[in-house]
C-alpha cells in the first residue's frame, strides 16, 4: 500500500488530507473514533474563503482506527496535537520502512526534533500550516484564512514533488524552505492570538476587532520578540508589515486599525482558533507548544518571560473559570493598565 498516511485526522489532517486527496493521491487518515465516527456517516466536506465546496464521499475515504501495520505510504503528514508527538513518531518509526518522509505539520517550533529524538530513522521535514481551519459540523472543515503552506525540504525531493503538484491542482501552494525555523518563530508569533481568542469566546475577526484583546496579544508578541532578538533568531515576515510594525498596528484604536488592517482582517466570520475549539469541549490545548515555547525560550537565556507565562496559567484554569473574558478583563488578568 503506498500514498499519503495523515496520522491524526483533526482539522489540519482533515482539510489538507482531503485537498491531497482531491488532487489525486490516495491518502489514508489514522485519527479519534469522534472524527473518524463522522466521516465515517457524512464523508469530508472541505470549504473555504475563496468559494472552494468540496465533498468526499465516505465510500471513498480511507479510514484507520489505529495505524495499518502493512500500509508502507511514500509520504506521512504527521498532524497530531503538540502533545501527542513523542507517541505517534514512536508508533511510526515501529512501522514504517526506514527513510520515510514525515512532514510534521503541527504548531511550535520544537515538535520535529522531538519526533526525530523518537524515531531518527525516519526523514523527518518541519511544516508550517499558516492558515485558520475550523470544523464546522461533523465531517465540514472550513479554511477561514490565507496562506501557502511551508515545508523544510529539497527540490529534489520526489515525494515533496508530488504532493507539491497534487495541491496544486486544487490551487493549494507548497513553498519549500532550506531552514523553517524563521517560518516557525514567525508562526508562533502570529499562533500567539490562538490563545487570545480561546478565552475571548468571539470569532476570529470579531476579536481581532476589540482594542483590548489586541493589546493583549500585541503584549504577547512583544515579550516573545525581544526574547528572539536576544537569541539572536531571525523571525520570517508572515503578515502584510513586520513583527515589530505589527505591534504599532495592533495598539492603534479601532477605527484606525480597521481602516490600515485591510489585509490582516481578510478573515471570514467562520474563523476561530483552533484552541477555541479545545476549551469548548474539554480537550487539552496547546498553549505549552505556543506560550510555553516562549517561556522556555526565556529560560534559556537565563531570563523570564511573565506574560507569556501568565497567559498559559490563564488557559490551565480555564475549567475553574468556564466563561470568556471580556477585553478589559483579560487585559487586567495579564496585569496590562
Amino acid at each position: 500500500m503506498s500514498g499519503v498516511l495523515v496520522m491524526g485526522a483533526g482539522s489540519v489532517g482533515c482539510f489538507v488530507g482531503g485537498l491531497t486527496q482531491l488532487g489525486g493521491m490516495p491518502v489514508h487518515f489514522v485519527g479519534r473514533p469522534r472524527v473518524l465516527s463522522a466521516l465515517r456517516s457524512k464523508g469530508l466536506r472541505l470549504t473555504d474563503q475563496d468559494g472552494l465546496d468540496r465533498h468526499i464521499p465516505a465510500l471513498e475515504l480511507r479510514l484507520h482506527d489505529e495505524l495499518p501495520a502493512e500500509l508502507k505510504p511514500d509520504l506521512v503528514l504527521l498532524c497530531v496535537k503538540s502533545g501527542a508527538t513523542a507517541e505517534a513518531a514512536a508508533l511510526l518509526g515501529a512501522a514504517l520502512p526506514a527513510g520515510t518522509p514525515v512532514l510534521s505539520l503541527q504548531n511550535g517550533v520544537g515538535n520535529t526534533a522531538l519526533a526525530r529524538a523518537q524515531a531518527p530513522q525516519l526523514d523527518w521535514h518541519a511544516g508550517m500550516v499558516p492558515f485558520n481551519i475550523a470544523e464546522l459540523a461533523p465531517g465540514h472543515y472550513h479554511r477561514g484564512s490565507g496562506g501557502a503552506l511551508a515545508v523544510e525540504g529539497r527540490p529534489e525531493d520526489a515525494a515533496l514533488r508530488a504532493w507539491q503538484a497534487a495541491l496544486a491542482g486544487v490551487g493549494m501552494k507548497l513553498r519549500l524552505h532550506a531552514d523553517l525555523a524563521p517560518v516557525q518563530w514567525g508562526k508562533l508569533l502570529i499562533n500567539l492570538n490562538n490563545p487570545v481568542n480561546a478565552l475571548s469566546g468571539r470569532p476570529l475577526r470579531e476579536q481581532l476587532l476589540q482594542r483590548g484583546y489586541r493589546r493583549v496579544l500585541a503584549a504577547l508578541q512583544q515579550e516573545a520578540l525581544d526574547l528572539l532578538d536576544a537569541a539572536q533568531r531571525p523571525v520570517a515576515q508572515l503578515t502584510p508589515l513586520p513583527p515589530r510594525r505589527l505591534l504599532t498596528l495592533l495598539r492603534l484604536p479601532t477605527p484606525l486599525f480597521r481602516l490600515a488592517a485591510s489585509r490582516l482582517l481578510r478573515v471570514d466570520a467562520k474563523a476561530r482558533s483552533s484552541m477555541a475549539d479545545d476549551l469548548a469541549q474539554g480537550r487539552v490545548t496547546e498553549i505549552d507548544a505556543l506560550c510555553g515555547e516562549v517561556v522556555r525560550l526565556a529560560q534559556g537565556l537565563g531570563r523570564q518571560a511573565p506574560l507569556n507565562a501568565r497567559m498559559q496559567a490563564l488557559v490551565q484554569d480555564w475549567p475553574q473559570r468556564g466563561r470568556p473574558y471580556a477585553p478589559s478583563e483579560l487585559l487586567a488578568a495579564m496585569g496590562q493598565p
